[in-house]
């Protein structure tokens, strides 16, 4: 019983699930007949509009064609037209080009028969030509060629001396400007340039309490001043002069130290050897130093960088004179003046300042070396400074060289103006008189002159020459040869000028 129970409730649910199944499938068939229908009608909707698209597509397409096709007639038209413009100004051009080139011709033929005609008339004329120069040559004597060369002999002659006289006229010329030039440039120079004239002794007196300081200063049996003379150097000389003592030596700067060690073993009153060694020695050393520091101020003045080596032999000249000059203040005032010159000039001012700064640093060193200073110096600064220009300008301020630079020329200059104004150097009346003296004896040595006369304290000198015995190209020559001999002869600073004097004199009565 609980069997076939079993199988009729299996039975019934397959029946079911059969059934279910069968219903499943139909809704889905009829739901997929109506999804079929709804795609049908939806595609027939968009075929019909893409109909009416397409022909208002057509329709526009159509429309552009017909647009575009009147264009194009439009422009066809107006190049068609173009071209037959074009064409018809082709043809006046070429009937115009044709119209020149038969006048073209018309005139080339022209041209020929006036070169015929013209070759009849050259011919007729060398002919002619030639009959006058046979009736030339008879009536001159002479040949064409030989007419030719007289002629250009006479021209060469006469260009010779209008060249000469046009070279005389731009000498004079070069000449003037030059002296006015150089006259400006030193004019200028000099006026920017005030400087104190120093003057100082050679030599070095130094002043004592009293006499009794002698006997102390000599010591027993001489062995303070034997003490004294070879720690420094110097000669000490004790005479009769009361309340001084005088110290010899051609060493300025050996000078210098004795007179600080005098000086200090003076105000300490201990005097004997041991004590006189220890001042000497820390007088050198005051003195080396004072050395560096002059050199060092001396190119700080300047804004010049120098080799510490150039700059202690540069402070040595501060203990060293010439003619009374001072010589550091002469280099220092060389240096401004060189500068000045070459900034006129147009020069490097920095390398005119060094070479005048170090043109004499020869003298630092002359007595242990031997030659002129301006070798000397060169060769001192050729150790420690690399510019050539700086070396040409010491080695050629003296113009002792074969070949000048324009740096010598420059140093020569500040030189020469810092040694010749007025009272930059001290100068004995015996020797300046001697000088004077040589200067007129040299000019009254010449035949012809009358009188010679020295004057501006020797820097001109003015010559009185006899008319009959020299002419005026005389009168040039003797100035030249006057100024050789000075030269040659006469050793002084700056220039001097020769100034030779020639007049001539007409006198009559009326009766």
């Amino acid at each position: 019983m609980g069997g076939i129970e079993y199988i009729a409730i299996f039975f019934s649910f397959i029946i079911g699930l059969i059934f279910g199944a069968a219903a499943a499938f139909f809704w889905r068939r009829m739901v997929f007949n109506r999804q079929l229908r709804l795609a049908e009608r939806k595609a027939a909707r968009m075929v019909a509009e893409a109909r009416n698209e397409s022909k208002t597509i057509l329709q526009e397409a159509q429309d552009e064609v017909k647009k575009n096709k009147a264009t194009a007639d439009s422009e066809f038209r107006e190049r068609r037209n173009e071209l037959q413009r074009q064409e018809n100004r082709l043809n006046q051009k070429q009937e115009t080009l044709d119209r020149k080139i038969e006048g073209a011709e018309q005139r080339e033929r022209n041209l020929a028969n006036k070169e015929k005609e013209s070759e009849t008339i050259r011919n007729q004329l060398g002919e002619l030509k030639d009959k006058q120069l046979e009736q030339l040559e008879l009536i001159s004597g002479m040949s064409s060629t030989e007419a030719k060369q007289s002629l250009l002999d006479a021209m060469e002659v006469e260009m010779q001396q209008e060249a000469s006289r046009r070279l005389h006229q731009w000498e004079d010329k070069l000449k003037e400007e030059a002296d006015e030039k150089a006259q400006e440039i030193l004019v200028s120079a000099i006026q920017r340039s005030a400087s104190e004239i120093v003057a100082e002794s050679t030599a070095s007196v130094v002043a004592i309490p009293n006499d009794e300081m002698k006997g102390r200063l000599i010591g027993r049996e001489g062995r303070n001043i034997r003490a004294l003379e070879q720690a420094t150097g110097v000669d000490l000389i004790i005479d009769d002069t009361p309340e001084a003592v005088t110290l010899s030596s051609f060493d300025p700067i050996r000078r210098e130290i004795a007179r600080i060690t005098l000086n200090r073993l003076i105000l300490d009153g201990r005097i004997h050897p041991a004590r006189i060694e220890e001042m000497a020695a820390k007088a050198k050393e005051e003195v080396d130093a004072d050395i560096i520091a002059a050199g060092e101020q001396a190119a700080m003045k300047l804004g010049i960088q120098l080799h510490p080596e150039l700059i202690k032999l540069l402070g040595r000249l501060k203990y060293r004179t010439s003619y009374g000059q001072n010589a550091l203040e002469h280099s220092v005032e060389v240096a401004h003046l060189a500068g000045m010159i070459a900034s006129e000039l147009g020069a490097n001012v920095n390398i005119a300042k060094k070479a005048g700064l170090l043109h004499d640093i020869g003298k630092a060193v002359d007595r242990e070396v031997e030659g002129t200073h301006a070798a000397i110096g060169a060769d001192l600064v050729k150790q420690w400074e690399k510019s050539p220009e700086v070396l040409k300008g010491v080695a050629e301020h003296h113009l002792e060289t074969s070949d000048t630079s324009i740096w010598g020329y420059i140093t020569s200059a500040a030189d020469a103006i810092s040694s010749a104004r007025p009272g930059a150097r001290r100068e004995s009346l015996e020797s300046y008189l001697k000088r004077l003296r040589a200067l007129e004896d040299i000019a009254d040595s010449f035949k012809g002159v009358e009188k010679s006369y020295a004057i501006q304290a020797g820097r001109e000198v003015r010559i009185l020459v006899k008319p009959e015995a020299i002419d005026d190209l005389g009168a040039m020559r003797l100035a030249r040869d006057i100024v050789k001999k000075v030269e040659e002869t006469l050793d002084y600073p700056g220039q001097i000028k020769v100034t030779v004097i020639r007049e001539t004199r007409a006198i009559d009565y009326a009766k």
